[in-house]
């Protein structure tokens, strides 16, 4: 079941974003549950009862009473500590895009919608929460003679230490196996928006909170992780496609 949240103060919009959504969804047969809000303020509210949505539309102006989808974003991400929704902004004007930086959201429409970006953006999503049917969007990993599976959602980094990589999760467990982190990387974490910051570290790109010449800040870590001195340039490249290309810009 995804859960998915529409907020924006033009009911036009609302709706017809709605009607595209259970379109699309339909098709793929994937079950999924719409709510719909007119105010950044409602949607808040509604979190803080302890609703949760997977996937947020959520508009970036609202009428001067109401808080914005900047601000909504803010809240989402550290009043209401949720780093695993998936946030698409929705915009007339493209001005706004890199306001977005620390929000790390998933994607950046621009009115009109049209169906053909709006199911671009459902599969992005799709591949991230690994609700795809060949199970993409999860790593493998073996440990004595068992195999297991993790979603690449719930990783926030992992870590090389005494040849092992350890898997630190967004719910603050861990686990370890033995194995090359560069490995892990090339096989299962690069084309899933992972940045290979460091011979011991690769970041998930939807944790990063911070970011600077020689270190990532990410969630659920209080000290900042190194970039290697001769990754530098490639990691910021790496990092800043990434975002415009979930941006749109």
């Amino acid at each position: 079941m995804i859960k998915i949240a529409v907020c924006d103060d033009e009911k036009q919009t609302t709706a017809e974003l709605e009607h595209i959504l259970t379109d699309i969804l339909g098709g793929m047969n994937l079950d999924h549950e719409i709510a719909c809000f007119l105010s950044g303020n409602e949607l808040c509210h509604t979190l803080e009862t302890g609703v949760r949505y997977d996937l947020i539309f959520l508009d970036i102006e609202f009428s001067k009473n109401e808080i914005n989808g900047v601000e909504a974003g803010r809240l989402i991400r550290e009043a209401h500590h949720d780093n695993t929704a998936s946030i698409v902004y929705i915009s007339w004007a493209k001005r706004y895009a890199m306001q977005l930086f620390q929000i790390r959201p998933l994607d950046f429409l621009i009115k009109p919608l049209s169906r053909e970006k709006i199911e671009k953006t459902i599969k992005t999503y799709i591949k991230i929460a690994a609700l795809s049917a060949g199970g993409k969007g999860e790593i493998t990993y073996k440990k004595g003679h068992a195999t297991h599976n993790v979603r690449i959602r719930d990783i926030i980094y992992l870590e090389a230490r005494d040849r092992k990589v350890i898997i630190h999760r967004s719910d603050g467990t861990e686990d370890d196996f033995y194995g090359a982190l560069k490995d892990v990387y090339e096989e299962q974490l690069k084309e899933n928006d992972f940045l290979f910051i460091h011979a011991s570290y690769a970041v998930n790109y939807d944790y990063v909170t911070v970011v600077k010449y020689n270190a990532f800040h990410v969630v659920g870590s209080l000290a900042p992780l190194p970039v290697s001195r001769n990754r530098k340039d490639e990691v910021r490249e790496q990092y800043s496609a990434i975002m415009k290309r979930r941006m749109g810009v």
